[in-house]
């Protein structure tokens, strides 16, 4: 008996020297921002800005050939705002778990060209959210990239028990939020020369009933879904692309906060947000680029008889230019929106922002 317990502890040994890690490596790299910013909110509205973020990461390889990676940011005050593990497997694909990762959502929204930032940098935008409750202390399972008659193909799917987009890090457990449960989320992007093409599907668990209140129309919630496509194109120094994305909370019922001249915020209101953006961007030269982006992001309370209740187009016009001079940059965008809020009654938002940037 005991010259089997040796048997077996020897073999487990053997067995964990044979996926044993050979010297990792570690770097750091970060940057530095200097930001001046007026608006939305009127020329009143001015401030100067700096951030700083330093990145911490680390590989290494194991016996078999499979590679890990750890990876941290931290931001001002040096506070963690992601960290990840991930394990590639060879031919078996990688599994990255982590929290604010950018997981398989961040892969897909607004994956229009941009010389700077999203529009959502601007106001929120319906496009940007699609799958963000997934980033929570999840994992996300990448198959390895697959050649198929000249495209190139990968897929990701994605899974969260809390679906809360309330991230803890340190081993610590994800914040508990009510009426939020498991999530799973799904992408595909086909690249075929100068063109891509990108899918993402993703349906959040809802765990409490709607309320449906004296004077209010209800219905049972459903689980929401939420999802995005998008497709652009190079042609020499021009870039263009095109977004559509869906999210629906899982809830029609409609209080008075949701009428036409009032704020929605995306996630916490009920009906539908879908919106659409197109840009073109253009390489002046390797260091000028410019691009120009018209986001229409239309929130559908999906009750035609409540009073008030009508559909509500957020639109945002971008107009961005960047310079770059090796580890420096000069970015800056004018954003216009109509509707800011989704709220029909509100004035015009236009923000400026204009950037000096430093990499290390």
């Amino acid at each position: 008996m005991n010259n089997l317990k040796k048997l077996g502890l020897s073999a487990l040994a053997g067995s964990l020297v044979a996926v044993s890690a050979q010297a990792g490596e570690i770097a750091v790299s970060g940057s530095a921002n200097v930001t001046y910013v007026t608006g939305p909110t009127g020329n009143t509205s001015k401030s100067l800005g700096t951030d700083k973020d330093v990145t911490f990461s680390g590989s290494g390889e194991l016996d078999n050939g499979w590679t890990f990676a750890v990876g941290t940011l931290m931001t001002d005050g040096f506070d963690v705002s992601s960290s990840y593990t991930s394990l590639t497997m060879g031919s078996l694909g990688t599994i990255t778990f982590g929290t604010h990762t950018g997981g398989a959502s961040y892969m897909y929204d607004e994956e229009t060209p941009q010389v700077y930032e999203q529009t959502s940098d601007a106001q929120q935008n319906s496009a940007n959210i699609v799958g963000n409750a997934l980033d929570s202390n999840g994992l996300m399972y990448a198959l390895p990239a697959m050649e198929m008659g000249g495209a190139t193909v990968n897929m990701q799917v994605e899974y969260t028990p809390h679906a809360s987009d309330v991230g803890a890090n340190d081993g610590g457990a994800t914040t508990y939020t009510d009426g939020r449960g498991s999530a799973m989320g799904a992408g595909i992007t086909v690249a075929y020369d100068a063109l891509k093409v990108g899918v993402y599907a993703a349906e959040i668990e809802n765990t409490t009933p709607a309320n449906a209140t004296a004077g209010v129309l209800g219905d049972a919630q459903s689980d929401s879904f939420e999802g995005v496509w998008y497709a652009t194109y190079s042609m020499g120094p021009v870039s263009i692309g095109y977004t559509e994305s869906y999210l629906e909370n899982g809830r029609d019922d409609v209080n008075a906060a949701e009428t036409a001249n009032a704020v929605k915020t995306v996630r916490t209101a009920n009906g539908i947000f879908e919106s659409d953006t197109m840009s073109i961007a253009f390489n002046v030269n390797d260091n000028l680029s410019i691009s120009y982006t018209e986001t229409d992001d239309t929130y559908d309370a999906q009750s035609d008889m409540a009073t008030n209740i009508v559909d509500v187009t957020q639109s945002t016009e971008a107009l961005q230019v960047a310079y770059s001079m090796g580890g420096m940059s000069i970015k800056a965008y004018n954003m216009e929106t109509n509707n800011p809020g989704y709220d029909a009654n509100a004035a015009t938002a236009s923000k400026t922002e204009i950037a000096l940037g430093l990499a290390f």
